[in-house]
């Protein structure tokens, strides 16, 4: 101050003061600049405290030096995250990867991998691409309203499904089971794929902790589709092969009552109509009984419908909506899964079904389909489709020739093998019996046999330990992913493997 205030008073007396108030000013910025280049060249500088340094001066720590001091890791992710990231060790997905690295083509890749553990239909793909090419052809996006208008395609849309979709979806879904049975499109939860919409359906039914009754041998995928996010547990309950793995009460009710000494709750039982992996149907008595099992324990029923138009045999499909309509259940408690990806073959168009007679499901599933919605576009696309009455009566009539002439075909294929296969009405696979091929006979000669296959052979099919068979040496075989050229390559890879298996054992 005694520097500052008498130059400012000499100023301010001779120049004005403006001059007087600048002065001050510059004399402090030199003073700064001075402090901080004697600060960069003092070797000590940098251990300067904060509270050492003029007022006024910022300083920034060393972000290397801070990054070093905090970090103890990788930062955590949930436990629900954790429990899934790593790889499968399941041959149900360990197949599907080297499918995906070694994909085998008669052309390009005939020593690739040959998928049989996939059920997708691709015997009938011609007819959906000759459809797709005619509508997409004269395709206009200029109208304002109508189904492929630009407002139709682009804008928020209901996300439980298009009332449309949901009227033509009601209406394929009575045409493929054959009108036995009408659908209430009100009734209907759109979700994207029958995967979330299983899982969505679970999270109404039961709380983490709670389980489902699953007559086994049952689809491997319920195990990642329900379990993986839901905390909702599985029980299978096993079928054997001297009934033809066909479901009965008496093995619903020794589960039940083991899981109620467990102390779970079972809120449900879910089963497969036709069945997957074996393909046989419930009649009609089953699903009585199945019906009475539900309400006399005061649970759920579950009837997973998504091959009802994927018959193959000459045996009658029934629908639990069907059984539904010729008694007086409680249908508050019946729920049906159905989607387009096996009847129609469109697994890529992502369309599941939640059918349920149950208002407050309807409700919540309404909310969760938020997380699940079905692309605008592929909704629009599937509204003209199954509007083609002319168009899915011919799909439907030919894509049930070829799946029966492609089951004859395999099924008697693996009999040159001595494969055996349980008889089969519904579905994209067959169940196979190769059980006299294992040494020893348990799980362990099992996978040895399906590792066999898969590595030397190249060929990925399903061991029935991922379907949670109790019988070891059964195996899923879809074979809707194959040509007719294609069978002779599957059973003569097959040959040498058996062949060379026996010998080693």
């Amino acid at each position: 101050m005694r520097l500052v205030v008498p130059l400012q008073g000499v100023v301010q007396g001779r120049g004005g003061l403006v001059l007087g108030s600048l002065l001050p000013c510059a004399l402090f910025y030199v003073l700064q600049l001075y402090l901080k280049r004697k600060n960069r060249s003092s070797p000590s500088s940098s251990a300067t405290s904060v509270s050492e340094l003029p007022a006024g001066i910022p300083r920034t720590p060393s972000r290397g030096l801070l990054s070093s001091k905090t970090s103890t890791g990788p930062a955590p992710i949930s436990s629900r995250a954790a429990s899934v990231a790593g790889p499968s060790d399941s041959p149900y997905y360990v197949g599907f990867k080297k499918c995906r690295e070694d994909p085998y083509h008669p052309a390009s890749n005939p020593n690739g991998v040959m998928q049989l553990g996939l059920a997708e239909n691709q015997l009938s793909l011609d007819l959906l691409r000759d459809w797709l090419a005619e509508i997409l052809k004269d395709l206009a996006l200029d109208g304002e309203e109508g189904n492929l208008s630009v407002s139709g395609l682009a804008t928020y849309q209901p996300f439980d499904g298009l009332i449309e979709l949901k009227m033509a979806v009601a209406g394929f879904m009575s045409h493929v089971m054959q009108g036995s049975v009408s659908f209430n499109p009100s009734r209907i939860i759109l979700t994207a794929g029958a995967t979330p919409a299983i899982e969505t359906l679970s999270f109404c039914l039961a709380d983490p902790g709670d389980a489902f009754l699953v007559p086994s041998p049952y689809y491997p995928g319920f195990d990642r589709d329900i379990k993986w996010r839901t905390g909702i547990d599985l029980i299978p309950a096993p079928c054997r092969s001297t009934d033809n793995f066909s479901l009965n009460i008496a093995t619903l009710e020794r589960a039940y009552n083991q899981a109620k000494k467990r102390g779970i709750k079972v809120r449900a039982v879910l089963v497969s109509n036709p069945s997957n992996p074996v393909g046989n149907l419930l009649n009609r008595e089953t699903l009585y009984d199945l019906l009475d099992f539900a309400m006399a324990k005061n649970i759920h029923l579950i009837s997973d419908e998504v091959y009802a138009g994927s018959i193959h045999g000459n045996e009658e499909f029934v629908s639990i909506a069907e059984v539904l309509q010729t008694q007086d259940f409680d249908r508050s408690r019946v729920h049906i899964i159905y989607g387009l990806s096996k009847d129609l073959s469109v697994p890529g168009f992502r369309v599941g079904v939640i059918y349920s007679f149950n208002e407050h499901v309807l409700s919540a599933a309404s909310k969760f389909a938020r997380f699940s919605s079905i692309s605008v576009p592929s909704q629009r696309l599937l509204v003209s489709m199954l509007a083609d009455s002319k168009f899915i009566t011919r799909y439907v009539g030919q894509n049930k020739k070829r799946l029966q002439k492609m089951y004859a075909l395999f099924v008697d294929a693996l009999k040159q093998l001595g494969v055996d296969c349980v008889k089969s009405t519904g579905g994209f696979y067959c169940w196979a019996d190769m059980s006299k091929f294992i040494r020893p006979y348990s799980e362990k000669g099992e996978l040895e046999l399906w590792a066999k296959l898969l590595n030397v052979a190249k060929i990925n099919i399903t061991p029935g330990s991922s379907c949670h068979c109790i019988e070891p040496g059964w195996f899923r075989c879809c074979f809707t992913t194959l040509s007719e050229d294609d069978i002779p390559v599957v059973i003569e890879r097959m040959m040498i493997v058996i062949n060379n298996h026996n010998d080693y054992h």
